[in-house]
């Protein structure tokens, strides 16, 4: 019986790859980087099973795919044959890429323990890396452009016409292609109904007649309040970490899959509820990340309930793993400063905020300009409640809320004529009671006395607003705008 062989390949240059969408100026940025996205989605999943069908052999091959990289166990004599067919598969996304994505697989004898195997394919990742990164830009030239022609295919291809696909398929002819329509191999796109089905969260709000994916003005118009739009981007914290103490080559396959399924189908079930289904769309969804941007007033709420599941997720299906990593999920939330701005520039601030609130803290977003823990979070919604009711039901002029920002001072802010600040708790209290005297007694100060606590700070000489109360106090300014 021959030597088992490990293939582990991987997606290098992801980022930089979506953040030059559009930069050629045709086709619009915001559908090239939607079709880049599902582009990427699809790569990991459909190259290690093309390998697999082209050379006959069986499914079961197929440890883990999808999220930017894969993993194969292959008979030995296939080594010679499973090198050359990912080189040519890297030649062509390099090529359709613009340069900016490279291929690289680790290929080695699945032999020893699964520390021992693990850091051989590690080393051979790191020098393919290093031999990526040592090349110049200049080399690239070539490619630029077939990338720009190639955003006509990532934009009009898959970005238009993936949300309603059926199947994808492959051929030999173009290995970096993703068709929609027959291939030489063609796979279903039914959400793993079937043994060998891709496993792709792809939920597109779609537009008023329902024949193509809402835009992003049409998001922000479906919006309560402020009429914009944001992207939503998560990523579980210090999985690699969780990974690396693993202790078998079964265990790796085992979390890798139940990771992507995760935010691949309960991403997919999420969106299509109700509340969601018009307002916001996939991106992406990857192995232990996601992205989607919609209707700003359903993103929050699609964040919450994404922490919760992946909480209970983590609970029932680690709960054998000691430590906290790989069980914590961190998010961040970005608005456009307005409704035509590009999703590229709002999808890479998003990106920027998610690093910012992962370096403070694990198990956190950043959200309205504050990273919060989710607890915080909660009540910051409960207090956004009673601001929103209390403008809404109880008559109060919006002009209170942004007096309430008057109470945070912000290191070397100028106050503006006629914005009133208040410096002393009674003097909150004061203009509460002015504000509530509509309500009844015992309502009245039940109010008053929630405001006080939740919004500011215990000092009895100063007012400071909390960072859930700041958070909140937004939230309603954004709820409550005509």
């Amino acid at each position: 019986m021959s030597v088992q062989i490990l293939v582990q390949g991987k997606l290098l240059g992801i980022e930089p790859f979506l953040l030059s969408a559009g930069a050629g100026g045709s086709p619009p940025e915001d559908a090239a980087l939607l079709g880049r996205s599902q582009w990427l989605a699809l790569l990991s999943e459909v190259v290690p099973r093309a390998l697999l069908a082209e050379f006959g052999l069986p499914r079961v091959l197929l440890g883990s795919a999808g999220g930017g990289q894969f993993l194969l166990v292959l008979p030995g004599e296939a080594w010679g044959a499973a090198r050359e067919f990912v080189e040519k598969a890297g030649c062509g996304i390099q090529d359709l890429s613009g340069g900016h994505l490279r291929l690289v697989a680790a290929i080695t004898e699945n032999l020893g323990d699964w520390s021992v195997v693990r850091r051989r394919l590690s080393e051979d990742f790191e020098r393919q890396a290093g031999a990526a990164a040592a090349v110049t830009a200049e080399a690239f030239a070539p490619f630029r452009d077939v990338a720009r022609a190639a955003d006509d295919y990532f934009a009009g291809e898959l970005g238009g016409r993936l949300w309603q696909a059926e199947s994808v398929g492959w051929s030999p002819e173009a290995p970096a292609r993703i068709l929609l329509g027959p291939g030489k191999h063609n796979w279903s796109l039914a959400l793993g109904r079937g043994e060998d089905d891709l496993v792709l969260a792809r939920h597109a709000a779609p537009s008023e007649d329902g024949s193509q994916p809402a835009d992003l003005i049409t998001l922000a118009r479906r919006a309560q309040g402020r009429q914009a739009w944001g992207v939503l981007r998560g990523d579980v914290d210090s999985l690699r970490i969780r990974l690396r103490r693993l202790q078998t080559v079964e265990e790796h396959v085992r979390l890798s899959v139940i990771y992507k399924q995760f935010f691949a189908g309960e991403l997919e079930v999420l969106c299509s509820q109700p509340e969601f289904w018009r307002k916001v769309s996939v991106l992406y969804s990857g192995g232990d990340d996601f992205a989607v941007y919609g209707s700003w007033d359903a993103l929050i709420p699609l964040a919450r309930e994404i922490e919760r599941l992946f909480h209970r997720f983590s609970e029932e299906n680690l709960k054998d793993f000691p430590g906290p990593e790989g069980k914590t999920i961190s998010m961040a939330v970005a608005l456009a400063p307005q409704v035509d701005a590009p999703l590229v520039s709002v999808f890479a601030e998003t990106g920027q905020s998610l690093e910012e609130a992962k370096a403070s803290d694990k198990d956190c977003i950043h959200v309205l300009g504050r990273t919060l823990e989710w607890k915080q979070l909660a009540d910051a919604a409960e207090l956004k409640d009673t601001l929103t009711w209390m403008v809404n039901d109880l008559g109060s002029s919006r002009q209170f809320l942004h007096e309430l920002a008057a109470f945070y001072r912000q290191g070397g802010r100028l106050w503006g004529a006629g914005e009133q600040r208040f410096e002393k708790p009674w003097q909150f209290e004061r203009r509460l009671n002015r504000l509530l005297t509509g309500a009844r007694d015992r309502e009245s100060q039940k109010l008053r006395a929630h405001l006080s606590s939740e919004m500011m700070g215990k000092s009895a000489a100063q007012v400071r607003l909390r960072p859930a109360g700041l958070v909140a106090l937004e939230w309603a300014r954004l709820f409550t705008e005509v």
